[in-house]
């Protein structure tokens, strides 16, 4: 600036924008340079129109895979135009489509046809010593030519469209063209051909290479006593590999005679943000420190917007803050909850407690620069759905509410609509057939109502009384309500109640009883307590009618039923509310076993207890 005024005593200096303590948008102040232990640098203007330059470079050149674009700095863009001047060669020499000749890919490409290039007023780098301008250009020449023409027409989009003028560097690999960028300026593009580069770099000094600017560039000064590249390209490789290690030699080799190969990173995305402050003086009081701590907030909040945080396109995983007292850096860095929308507060909340756990270690103060950032960059989840969205509300909820069934006979009569019994010939049903003469004193006893002649299954039973433990029941032709009481309806009835077949049973009159139902009797078992025959692979269900047998005479304490199974019957008892009994009625207000109408089933050992609401079992037999 000194000098600057010297040459121009009229030159106004306009400071970059500042973040003010306390402030919480960066402006431009005009006393910033005086204060600037209050006022904190903000590259926010840069970074905006740093995204214009970017975004109105990718809108100039053709899509991808043809475009290849990487962010190397605010101001600085790498472009790998292989793909892009492929295309464009093979479009305007239709002799590079063809199959090489005597079709070996080793063989050379024919000549280009053209003997004459015109660089146009590019600042084209003069070629090396052992070549000269009248030889006849290369395939190499061509395609530099057809990317400086690219590069060109880039320059001049960004100029008419946002009034920036550009400099560049056109080469074949990314560190020549960032040399050569730099090169001639401001607003002109060099051109360094292949044949020209040990030329163009021997009057460079290789600390101005990337990577050989810090400390591996000052060890490799005083190790060879040069820092010209011209003097160090006679260092023989093993020399440079003894003195600098195998890796490191190997690449000082390569990268002075021209040779990189590190790509072109086509990822533009932001990786980090960092925003911090050196003190001077030093600052010594938790409150300085948060005042400076929402300055950082603001600043990382604001890029954050730009980046899409509250659009959830992007956000970052962790906060790191890093604090330096004397010659002492430490760091301590949180997780940001990843269940919740990123603003001001939460991050300014993360950044106190990292803050605080430095203070409770002790020795914070005074702090010489204080540091925030985020990073772990990842695209954000769309697509989900919050709980609320799984709800209804208002009348959808009430048009999808159940109606509620009333409770009376009278009202389930009117609204029910007739039962009507399946006749399909599947089902559990097929199984059961009404029996005749062995069991119709016990009927009679019960007082058990009588079926309909044709077989009714007891899954239609099951499903009547889960839709409705209240609902009417048609036995024998007549209908009556299951809350009358079963002394009501004894006179009215006959037993026939249903058992299961057996292969014992006559197959001719099991015929008459159902139609089409009947089992081929396999005789391969005899049962020692009822000597009756049976198929081996029904024994272990014939045991358990023995066992349910045993148990129904042990709750009535009589001794165990050994007779054979062709004469019992097994009879469905279902209760799944009081005063709801199906399959059977009992006059004198007996249930199973003497329980209560409205119980059933049985336990094991002999005990009994009342079924819980819903349950409902089977008794086997009386």
């Amino acid at each position: 600036m000194t000098e600057a005024k010297k040459l121009c005593p009229d030159l106004i200096f306009q400071h970059v924008a500042t973040w003010k303590e306390g402030d919480e948008k960066w402006a431009y102040h005009e006393d910033a340079a005086a204060h600037i232990a209050t006022h904190k640098v903000s590259l926010d203007p840069y970074r905006l129109q740093s995204r214009r330059i970017l975004t109105t470079i990718k809108e100039a050149l053709p899509a991808p895979p043809l475009q290849r674009v990487e962010k190397a700095s605010v101001d600085e863009v790498f472009l790998d135009l292989s793909a892009h001047i492929h295309h464009l060669l093979v479009e305007r020499y239709p002799e590079l489509n063809g199959p090489p000749p005597y079709d070996d890919p080793s063989e050379n490409l024919p000549l280009p046809p053209t003997t004459a290039l015109d660089w146009n007023t590019d600042a084209l780098v003069d070629l090396d010593r052992t070549e000269t301008e009248e030889d006849d250009p290369d395939w190499d020449d061509i395609a530099t030519l057809t990317g400086s023409e690219i590069i060109r027409n880039v320059r001049k989009v960004i100029l008419e469209r946002l009034k920036y003028t550009c400099s560049a560097g056109v080469a074949r690999n990314k560190m020549i063209a960032k040399l050569g960028s730099a090169h001639r300026k401001p607003n002109q593009q060099t051109i360094v051909r292949n044949r020209a580069i040990q030329h163009f770099l021997g009057d460079f000094e290789f600390t101005k290479i990337r990577n050989l600017g810090g400390k591996l560039g000052d060890q490799v000064v005083a190790t060879f006593g040069t820092n010209l590249v011209q003097e160090l390209l006679g260092v023989p490789v093993e020399q440079l590999k003894s003195k600098l290690g195998d890796d490191t030699g190997t690449w000082v080799f390569n990268i002075i005679r021209g040779e990189d190969y590190s790509e072109v990173n086509p990822r533009t995305e932001i990786k980090s943000m960092l925003s911090a402050k050196s003190f001077r003086p030093s600052i010594n009081s938790s409150e300085q420190a948060f005042r400076w701590l929402r300055i950082f907030v603001a600043d990382i909040f604001s890029r954050l917007v730009e980046e899409g945080v509250l659009e959830n396109k992007r956000r970052p995983k962790t906060i790191n803050l890093h604090h330096r007292q004397g010659g002492q850096m430490r760091s301590k860095q949180a997780p940001i909850p990843q269940g919740r929308h990123i603003d001001e507060s939460i991050l300014f909340d993360l950044a106190k407690n990292l803050l605080g756990q430095v203070v409770v270690e002790g020795r914070a103060w005074p702090c010489a620069n204080l540091q925030l950032s985020v990073g772990g960059f990842e695209d954000g989840v769309s697509g989900n759905r919050g709980i609320g969205s799984f709800l209804v509300k208002g009348e959808e909820a009430k048009a999808m509410k159940p109606v509620v069934r009333s409770q009376a006979p009278s009202t389930i009569e009117e609204t029910r609509p007739d039962k009507r019994r399946r006749i399909e010939s599947g089902g559990i049903h097929k199984f059961f057939v009404k029996e005749e003469g062995s069991r119709e004193e016990d009927n009679e006893e019960y007082g058990a109502p009588e079926f309909q002649s044709d077989t009714f299954g007891a899954q239609e039973l099951l499903e009547l009384v889960e839709e409705d433990p209240k609902t009417d029941l048609e036995y024998g032709g007549q209908a009556h309500s299951a809350s009358e009481s079963p002394s009501a309806r004894e006179p009215q009835h006959s037993a026939k109640p249903l058992r299961l077949l057996h292969d014992q049973d006559d197959p001719f009159q099991l015929q008459q009883d159902v139609q089409g139902l009947h089992q081929t009797s396999i005789t391969s078992y005899i049962c020692e307590r009822c000597n009756g025959s049976m198929s081996i692979t029904e024994k272990e269900e014939h045991d358990d009618w023995h066992f349910a047998r045993d148990l129904q005479a042990q709750e009535r304490g009589s001794a165990p039923v050994t007779e054979s199974p062709t004469t019992p019957s097994t009879e469905l008892n279902i209760s799944s509310k009081p005063n709801t009994v199906v399959g059977r009625s009992n006059p004198k207000g007996k249930g199973l076993g003497g329980k209560k109408p409205g119980t059933a089933g049985t336990s094991h050992g002999g005990s009994t207890g009342k079924t819980e609401k819903g349950q409902r079992k089977l008794a086997f037999g009386r």
